[in-house]
């Protein structure tokens, strides 16, 4: 005999999946640290941060809530700069970052073990959206310690955002410290890549650059940055001459080119299939302009190889530049290496 279930019992079910559903999703504390006193003048308050309080619970987290199209979270304020309250260099680069350039943290589960390392994220609060580079995890597991500044673990559902990104939220600087906002992933990684330790001699270190890390989790990208007539974009250095760092010769033309010219390598979002290959962009910066020719590819989807130099995968926001573009932008050598520029097609 066939049997129906009444309207009341089908609602009665369908509530309670809806209710297991929304519990499933839920972050749930993985565990608790008890406060304990900093020694005196240990605590970093210079964005009046809560110390730890003696004997205080707080949870930790190895989640955060589901990211979405529009991901609820509380913004708060950091200085990644030295000296800053950021503390330790950014855990992305192991770079300290100018309070000028729109970065964030974020809580451990969006940050996922490093897998959205310098992605754009989109902030929308106080009415505006400004989109903002991940350098650094705000760390939801640990804290009340030296490392973490006798701070309490993070909460996890937190953007820590540098004074350039409340300045492009247009929030009052009386106002400046928490404010609840929403944000999304612009340019989404396509994978990672675990980093081995190189061979010796095998990664080159010319013009500061970066040997993978064994262990640690490169994310990858296929995209880059939407590109407009003022595209933010790291400048880093790099040789393309034979020998240099640049490796093997340039993708577009299979030649090396002189540090004297003024060419460049492109994240492999912007580099489009080498659509761009011999095409020149204009890069601002400095208060001055120069014009590069794109000869190369700075690979986002591989890298920690020996056709890399064991060196990462690059970011997908990078202009990898030769001396001349530094020239040409009139920066001095000593500061030759990594800054903020804004580039166009020409």
């Amino acid at each position: 005999m066939k049997s129906f279930l009444s309207r009341e019992s089908i609602l009665v079910i369908m509530l309670l999946v809806i209710c297991f559903v929304a519990k499933a999703q839920k972050c749930h504390p993985s565990g608790m640290i008890r406060g304990k006193k900093s020694p005196s003048g240990d605590c970093n308050q210079e964005q009046d941060p809560d110390c730890c309080r003696p004997g205080k619970m707080y949870p930790t987290y190895t989640c955060s809530p589901p990211v979405s199209k529009n991901t609820h979270a509380y913004l708060t304020l950091t200085s990644f700069e030295a000296g800053g309250d950021g503390s330790l260099p950014s855990e992305c680069d192991n770079k300290y970052h100018n309070d000028s350039s729109p970065i964030v943290a974020l809580s451990t589960g969006w940050y996922k073990n490093g897998g959205r390392c310098h992605s754009n994220i989109k902030i929308t609060g106080n009415g505006r959206s400004v989109l903002a580079m991940v350098v650094d995890e705000c760390d939801s597991t640990r804290g009340c310690d030296a490392d973490h500044d006798y701070l309490p673990p993070c909460a996890n559902n937190l953007v820590v955002a540098s004074k350039a990104v409340w300045e492009g939220l247009h929030v009052s600087k009386e106002n400046w410290g928490g404010l609840d906002i929403t944000w999304t992933d612009t340019c989404k990684p396509s994978g990672t890549i675990r980093g081995r330790k190189p061979p010796p001699k095998q990664c080159n270190k010319e013009n500061m650059s970066e040997c993978c890390k064994k262990g640690k989790l490169y994310p990858t990208y296929k995209c880059s940055p939407h590109v407009s007539k003022f595209t933010k974009a790291t400048l880093t250095l790099n040789s393309f001459q034979k020998g240099g760092d640049g490796g093997a010769p340039s993708e577009c033309d299979g030649k090396y080119h002189p540090d004297s010219t003024p060419v460049v390598a492109l994240s492999t979002g912007w580099f489009n299939n080498s659509k761009r290959c011999l095409r020149y962009i204009t890069i601002h910066a400095n208060g001055r302009s120069v014009k590069a020719k794109v000869v190369d590819e700075c690979d986002s989807t591989m890298g920690c190889d020996g056709e890399h130099d064991y060196q990462p995968p690059c970011p997908n926001n990078i202009v990898d530049a030769s001396k001349a573009v530094w020239k040409a932008l009139g920066v001095k050598k000593s500061d030759w290496g990594e800054m903020e520029v804004h580039w166009s097609d020409a």
